[in-house]
């Protein structure tokens, strides 16, 4: 089923969706599920300059833009049944629902049971709007955003405004990141069909917060997201703003953006926790197990799910030191498994995420191989590390370190990346494994109560 409109295809929750669900129908992800037409477009990317790649980036990512005038179209209860459709209609000894986390969806591709995200992307166009100036885009979208709430009284809405990241698309289009409050009922119906009698619920909770703009009772401004710019550099500027904004020749040294006056579950990673009671309502009434996973950071799932992984491939005598590092939506678990790969997730591919993996490294056995999957977002954002500090983060496998498709002289604007990491990341590995039979839920369990203390993540009983 394509998918409707009013979701992005290339965002976190979409992509890490639709990835599971082809590894539980037995496939891989290769070139974000594109079609091979489609791929092979992608990849023609590399013969233009990148002035013209960037234009070409952000006007096929534009293209999934709703018009303003149509915006009530946007149906997130369509949205919630396209989701389900997904994964193979058949009973699961548990499921999963809440935050997008990649380190969680390989989770539960290791226990070989679906997810269900609780916020969508929905792009809206947008035009005539400076990148730099916030305010504006916020006034521009209140009519907009209004009218695409009365169309989804389930959601919550948070317009997300990223001129650091998100540069190229926004003049062209504007980011809603909604978050059911109220459980769809095509995610019901599914739960219902499909979690086998007495089965589990992990509730995926990330605790990350923002600073935003109440606009409404279910309507959020925020301005900035997780990323390489601090939130004192969105709100307050700095050297490092200064810098970035006059090397993009914008009309201004620092953004000045709507002052926030409460702080909200981040836009992408945050969990609304309106959702979680009617969860317990439907366990209740189902004899469902229910199980918080609560964590504040997105990334700190990344190393403890990394050292899960190990010890369930030496419990079936796989190799334990190949290490595949992903970033946002390059994500790849059937390869990951069918390589004997481990995996470690970033949420983009900025300094706070090199600075985690590479404690993660200091503390980890070492590994043999690294593989890495570094997203290409065409924007010299604030806090972006040179390739040669990926680099030499590679550098630190005690045998062999790799970029998987991706060409360093034409970063971070090499796109035809996204349609090169996974058959990058199949041909790199001679050794080809079957697919494990699932993790029990206890190993896994028992594994996260031991050790997830260490990484800031639990487990709660409900």
């Amino acid at each position: 089923m394509a998918p409707p409109s009013g979701i992005a295809k290339f965002d976190s929750a979409c992509a890490m969706a639709q990835s599971l669900g082809r590894f539980l129908n037995d496939r891989d992800f290769a070139g974000l599920g594109q079609a091979k037409i489609m791929q092979t477009a992608v990849k023609g990317a590399d013969l233009l300059p990148r002035h013209l790649r960037e234009q070409t980036f952000a006007h096929m990512g534009a293209r999934e833009g709703v018009k303003p005038k149509k915006v009530e179209q946007a149906d997130m209860d369509e949205v919630a049944n396209w989701l389900a459709t997904l994964y193979p209609q058949r009973r699961y000894p548990a499921l999963m629902i809440g935050s997008s986390n990649g380190a969680l969806v390989h989770l539960a591709a290791a226990l070989g049971i679906p997810w269900l995200p609780q916020t969508i992307l929905t792009l809206i166009d947008q035009k005539d709007v400076h990148p730099d100036d916030p305010v504006k885009a916020m006034e521009t979208e209140i009519d907009t955003a209004r009218r695409f709430l009365d169309a989804n009284p389930g959601s919550q809405l948070h317009h997300m405004h990223d001129p650091s990241q998100d540069r190229l698309m926004l003049g062209l289009i504007t980011y809603y990141r909604s978050k059911f409050i109220r459980l769809p009922a095509a995610y019901r119906d599914f739960i219902s069909a499909s979690l086998e009698p007495g089965g589990t619920l992990y509730v995926v909770e990330c605790n990350r917060r923002w600073p935003t703009k109440r606009l409404g009772d279910r309507h959020f401004f925020q301005f900035g997201a997780e990323g390489g710019a601090t939130q004192d550099e969105y709100f307050h500027g700095g050297e490092r703003v200064a810098e970035y904004l006059q090397r993009y020749d914008s009309p201004v040294s620092r953004w000045q953006p709507p002052e926030p006056d409460t702080d909200s579950p981040e836009a992408e990673w945050g969990f609304e926790p309106s959702l979680r009671p009617e969860l317990l309502e439907l366990a209740r009434d189902n004899g469902y197990r229910v199980v918080r996973i609560l964590f504040d950071e997105p990334e700190q799932t990344s190393p403890l799910i990394a050292e899960l992984y190990r010890d369930w491939y030496q419990a079936l005598d796989l190799p334990t030191r190949r290490l595949v590092v992903e970033s946002f939506i390059l994500h790849e678990p059937y390869w990951t498994l069918r390589t004997g790969s481990v995996p470690y997730w970033m949420t983009f591919n900025m300094q706070p995420s090199l600075d985690n993996l590479n404690r993660y490294l200091d503390q980890a056995e070492p590994y043999d191989e690294i593989f890495l999957m570094l997203f290409a977002h065409g924007v010299d954002s604030i806090g972006l590390p040179p390739i040669e500090a990926w680099q030499r983060m590679l550098q630190r496998a005690r045998a062999r370190g790799e970029l998987l498709g991706l060409k360093p002289d034409t970063y971070p604007a090499h796109f035809s990346h996204f349609a090169r990491y996974s058959e990058a990341l199949k041909g790199a590995v001679e050794d080809h494994y079957p697919l494990p039979a699932p993790m029990s839920l206890d190993q896994a369990e028992r594994f996260i109560h031991a050790r997830g203390g260490h990484h800031g993540v639990r487990l709660e009983n409900v």
